[in-house]
């Protein structure tokens, strides 16, 4: 009989009531040596990512509840007579965006550990948090005569909740809320035996945890690299009876690639779905959020998009995130729009190299930002259909009328609003964002020993290798690929290559010349 799959339990106990028959990929070799290594720590992953399920199992360890570890990791490893009193405090399931949907949330917090406790402790008003809190803390220790295990899931959620909006006011006072409650932590240490904190981004200990310097950050440390999500062996031994007759690979490069420097790990929503769903392949994790967030970012500031795709970023940047320096790259890394390809060091500086990790967010991520380069809300879905077959068959000339259709279709306005008109990036991000939501091997900024080709794609027969100018001859982008041998790198493919030169004309705000040459093999 095969394994339910936990499609939304976050309840560790429902998971492995045995009457159920759920599967689950035991994290508690994991939760022992965090438990038994640190005092404070801190995990950021994306929504939807098993931290909830992470941090209720880690609830029941310390709870004592043996009978529920059975057969798992740490069934061996724990002194279940040793128990500890629990702090349970998720924002995970409210929505903030305004004062009293805020202070609802508080009250159903405090009203809730109150009950699990026994206690009376009063919740009147937001300022007042830091206080009840410590009051809370406190009772735990006087009432059980033992140190007090806290656990906070989706600490951010208020400030996020707000983040995108160009009035600062909201989430400015909710991370100064936020930073009021969770000192109550830093004053009452003598009390705490174990904090925990998850959430998606990473705040800077400065503006939200100021004096609390001791938080172990586990998020990239590699011990703790599948914490959460599946491993392909995960994927293998678990689920092995749903995965008969998949192409493994592809269910790899749809869903796997998030990379925390040790094992990558596939999206755990996504594989769940994907099973439950016969094996089809779409973007089920991107479907159940909300990124328009990224828009609204991207409406206050103009970016290179192909860059994304091959950025470098010191580690500072991915640190020091705050409401008031919204950086996109931390953004996107922090939201599992980006993962880490690798790191390496210069001049004793920590860098690292950005990447999408796999299919579904480069289709999707790229869709949305060619929907707001251009205003196509609806109806870019022919454009897509008709120039997938032109680049199987080579057809050079339905490319050019299906580019040239396509920038004439976007609204004047689009260029006037965004000041995009004579942006030379523009052009380079419309068509590298098109081209990604494509099902073909895009390569921006492709590099080569003679230097970069500003878009490669790659089809099952053809590779196109396109040079973009802007109020230049596209004969000149023709001669730049062929003087700088850019297409060498691609001659043991056995496959048809084009060459492409697009000129862009910033005032006719279109392909004004389309050339190219195909290379003979």
């Amino acid at each position: 009989m095969k394994k339910k799959l936990p499609i939304g339990i976050q309840t560790f106990s429902d998971i492995r009531n045995p009457n159920e028959n759920y599967a689950y990929i035991d994290k508690t070799g994991l939760a022992h040596l965090l438990i038994t290594s640190c005092k404070y720590a801190f995990l950021s992953r994306p929504r939807r990512f098993g931290k909830s399920l992470f941090v209720d199992t880690l609830a029941e360890i310390f709870k004592g509840n043996k009978e529920l570890f059975e057969g798992l990791e740490i069934y061996d490893k724990w002194d279940w007579n040793n128990t500890f009193p629990v702090i349970n405090i998720s924002f995970g399931s409210g929505s903030y965006t305004n004062d009293v949907l805020i202070e609802k949330e508080f009250i159903r917090i405090f009203r809730e550990n109150n009950k699990i406790h026994g206690f009376d402790i009063p919740f009147t008003k937001l300022e007042d948090s830091k206080e009840s809190f410590v009051l809370l803390i406190q009772a735990c220790y006087e009432k059980y005569k033992k140190k007090v295990v806290i656990l906070i899931d989706e600490y951010d959620k208020i400030i996020l909740d707000n983040i995108h909006f160009e009035d600062k006011s909201m989430s400015l006072k909710g991370r100064n809320t936020l930073k009021n409650f969770y000192s109550a932590l830093k004053d009452n240490d003598r009390y705490l035996h174990f904090v925990f904190l998850t959430g998606v981004s990473k705040f800077s200990k400065l503006n939200l945890f100021s004096g609390l310097n001791n938080i172990e950050d586990i998020t990239i440390d590699a011990h703790y690299s599948t914490i959460t999500g599946y491993t392909h062996d995960d994927l293998l031994n678990t689920f092995n009876e749903y995965l008969d007759g998949v192409d493994l690979n592809e269910v790899k490069l749809w869903y796997n690639g998030y990379n925390y420097f040790g094992e990558p790990i596939y999206n755990p929503f996504d594989i769940l779905l994907f099973l439950s769903k016969g094996c089809l392949f779409s973007n089920y994790w991107w479907e159940t959020g909300n990124p328009s967030f990224l828009i609204e970012i991207l409406k206050r500031k103009s970016y290179y998009l192909p860059e994304l795709e091959n950025i470098n970023v010191p580690k500072e940047t991915l640190n020091a995130f705050d409401v008031e320096h919204i950086d996109l790259v931390a953004l996107l890394w922090q939201t599992g729009y980006l993962t880490f390809d690798k790191r390496y060091a210069i001049s004793g500086r920590e860098y690292f190299k950005m990447k999408m990790p796999n299919k579904e967010i480069t289709y999707s991520l790229n869709e949305l930002f060619f929907n707001y380069l251009t205003d196509f809300r609806s109806g870019s879905g022919s454009y897509q259909f008709n120039i997938i077959n032109a680049l199987y068959e080579g057809d050079l000339a339905k490319i050019e009328k299906i580019l040239f259709s396509l920038f004439a279709a976007i609204p004047y306005d689009n260029y006037v609003m965004k000041n995009m008109g004579t942006y030379e990036g523009y052009y380079a991000s419309v068509m590298y964002s098109f081209m990604a939501s494509l099902a073909y091997d895009i390569i921006p900024e492709d590099h080569t020993n003679y230097g970069r080709i500003d878009l490669t794609i790659k089809t099952q027969n053809n590779i196109y290798l396109f040079e973009f100018k802007v109020d230049a001859s596209p004969e000149k982008a023709i001669q730049q690929i062929e003087q700088m041998k850019y297409y060498e790198k691609y001659q043991s493919e056995n496959k048809d290559i084009y060459l492409i030169g697009i000129h862009f004309d910033s005032t006719k705000r279109n392909i004004s010349e389309f050339a190219w040459k195909k290379i003979n093999q």
